[in-house]
């Protein structure tokens, strides 16, 4: 196979992430399937509609609720959460991140301040070994004016959890509960594999993640990965071996001509969608996205961060922290998948108190002209979120287009 149709590079990156054809997974045992299957999935705490992390699972899971995460990361133990930018991980993968931890730890911002506040830190380290699990209210401290806390007591709590000597417990509400490290984390994961072998599991997790990387995009997660400055050099020597060595294989897309890397071990899910096949594994357990549509998270991997454009051409900004007078469409606007296309956005809000899901917009790709089996679709989708979200009613829906979508 020398080269695939933009229909099956869409329908690969959406699949492999387990977003097409439908969702193939349920209930809490399904949540965690999922979660492997994505790699991992970024936790946000903005709910202007649910948090981000539980519209990217409830896109993937039939049925969701967010209490399966949640028993998952704080219960079973199944996962854990971690990084500036904070993420879902397998808790089988901590002694790679170890490395990570390890990495902060050197850093000269982090050991500069651990180093200059000994007893700020015993002061903490005392408490929890005397309390247990605590937060960062539960501790009094010194104001401190620190993006990640305003005391230095949960400053000191955040440093020692990036640099891994902490691990988040559990949550009251959205605050992190923390805890040690060596009574939250099974012992055989308690060990830093060596630098070598953690590269190259993360750039093998990325590529995976991505689903397919360009020449470009392979670049950057070498340099994420080995934390080195760019050395086209050494970047292409580490493609060329993992072409040699057989984990890697290459496709080329053909409106673009552009060369496209991948697992090699998914070759027979892209040979199949090729020849217009849905591989096995992936049938859905109920409904395709064409029968029902998903809306995708603000911090959904396969579109947030300029992906949408690359893949769908859907040029897709989430506006949330922008001014309101420079917003094109809304706060929480998210895209909207049908079949193997974003063809839609929406922006939509929630009212606790109301028990009330407000949609305050629905704009239509140009490009798309709606069918009543759209509508169907969108309704359908639409009825599943309100189970998510666990509301009563929509209110307020304020749209450009003839039909209402609630009364087809």
């Amino acid at each position: 196979m020398e080269s695939i149709s933009p229909a099956a590079c869409r329908r690969f990156i959406l699949g492999c992430q387990g977003l097409w054809p439908g969702r193939r997974w349920a209930g809490k045992t399904g949540t965690a399937q999922a979660l492997r299957a994505a790699e991992s999935v970024q936790v946000d705490p903005v709910a202007v509609v649910a948090q981000s992390h539980d519209i990217a699972l409830w896109g993937r899971v039939a049925d969701y609720r967010p209490e399966y995460l949640q028993e998952l990361l704080y219960q079973d133990r199944q996962f854990f959460d971690y990084g500036g930018a904070l993420f879902i991980y397998p808790v089988e993968e901590f002694s790679y991140w170890m490395v990570e931890m390890k990495r902060r730890a050197a850093a000269p911002h982090w050991r500069e301040y651990i180093k200059d506040n000994p007893k700020l830190f015993e002061r903490v380290r005392a408490e929890m070994r005397a309390r247990g699990p605590l937060g960062t209210r539960d501790l009094p401290g010194e104001r401190v004016d620190r993006y990640r806390s305003s005391k230095d007591s949960g400053y000191a709590m955040y440093c020692l959890w990036i640099t891994g000597e902490l691990t988040i417990h559990s949550r009251k509400g959205r605050d992190r509960v923390y805890d040690f490290t060596d009574k939250l984390i099974p012992a055989q994961y308690l060990h830093a594999v060596p630098e070598a072998e953690a590269v190259d599991f993360f750039i093998n997790k990325a590529i995976a993640q991505y689903g397919f990387v360009n020449e470009r995009e392979f670049a950057a997660i070498w340099k994420s990965a080995t934390e080195l400055p760019r050395d086209a050099a050494a970047i292409k020597n580490k493609l060329n071996e993992l072409l040699e060595s057989g984990r890697v294989a290459c496709v080329r897309r053909e409106d673009s001509g552009e060369t496209l890397y991948y697992p090699a071990s998914r070759k027979p899910l892209l040979e199949d969608l090729a020849s217009g096949r849905v591989p096995a594994a992936w049938q859905p357990l109920g409904a395709t996205s064409e029968e029902e549509v998903v809306f995708l998270s603000p911090l959904e991997f396969v579109s947030a961060r300029g992906r949408a454009k690359k893949i769908f051409g859907f040029d897709y900004t989430w506006e949330i922290y922008k001014p309101a007078h420079t917003r094109r469409f809304g706060p929480y606007t998210m895209p909207v998948l049908y079949g193997d296309q974003l063809v839609a956005r929406t922006d939509m809000r929630v009212d606790r108190v109301a028990g009330a899901l407000h949609i305050n917009g629905l704009w239509l790709e140009e490009r798309f002209m709606p069918t009543k089996e759209f509508w169907m679709a969108f309704n359908r989708g639409l009825l599943g979120f309100i189970h998510l979200l666990n509301v009563d009613k929509v209110d307020q829906v304020q749209l450009d287009h003839p039909i209402s979508i609630l009364n087809i």
